[in-house]
């Protein structure tokens, strides 16, 4: 889905990364990310704006299954400890073990940035790293190339060309 968005718009919503290394009990990784969005969409989040999945190698280890990703736009009234915490919730529903911050998993789910700026004691928002990230850069630009980092004040397309971590993802066109 391609979508553009005004920029007052974007200031507000909640880009959510999901990605998947392992389809747990599901016949796919595509299967499972599209029921996670399903699950994230089950509350007072609503998912409007979705790229494509995205494929990519495993970081660090390229020989640990490859990866699917995606990022989802979320419209919501809840502070982003809320939203956290949800993804949280629904990451252990779809069997998401924390054992290694980079070991292979079933469902990964990292809240990119809610609005402009988050001031909430214990969150890190913008996500520390994502805008080095080419799979969350990348889908993130195919949706709205027009976002802007909050802080560095950089678009999502700006940050996809200049991303250094996961160069080889791209649109998983056998699967789109």
């Amino acid at each position: 889905m391609k979508n553009q968005f005004d920029q007052k718009w974007l200031d507000e919503v909640a880009v959510v990364a999901l990605g998947c290394s392992l389809p747990g009990s599901y016949p796919s990784r595509e299967a499972l990310l599209d029921a996670a969005i399903g699950a994230i969409e089950a509350g007072d989040l609503k998912v409007v704006g979705r790229s494509s999945w995205w494929a990519s190698a495993a970081w660090p280890d390229p020989t640990a299954p490859a990866y699917r990703n995606g990022v989802v736009l979320v419209e919501t009234p809840l502070p982003a400890s809320e939203i956290l915490a949800r993804l949280h919730r629904i990451e252990t529903h779809f069997g998401r073990v924390r054992i290694d911050s980079n070991a292979p998993r079933t469902l990964d789910l990292d809240l990119i940035a809610q609005g402009r700026t988050v001031t909430e004691v214990g969150l890190v928002l913008p996500h520390p790293r994502a805008h080095e990230r080419l799979f969350v850069m990348g889908p993130l630009a195919e949706i709205s190339p027009e976002w802007r980092h909050p802080v560095s004040g950089r678009t999502a397309a700006d940050l996809a060309a200049a991303a250094t971590v996961g160069s080889d993802a791209a649109p998983d066109i056998a699967k789109t």
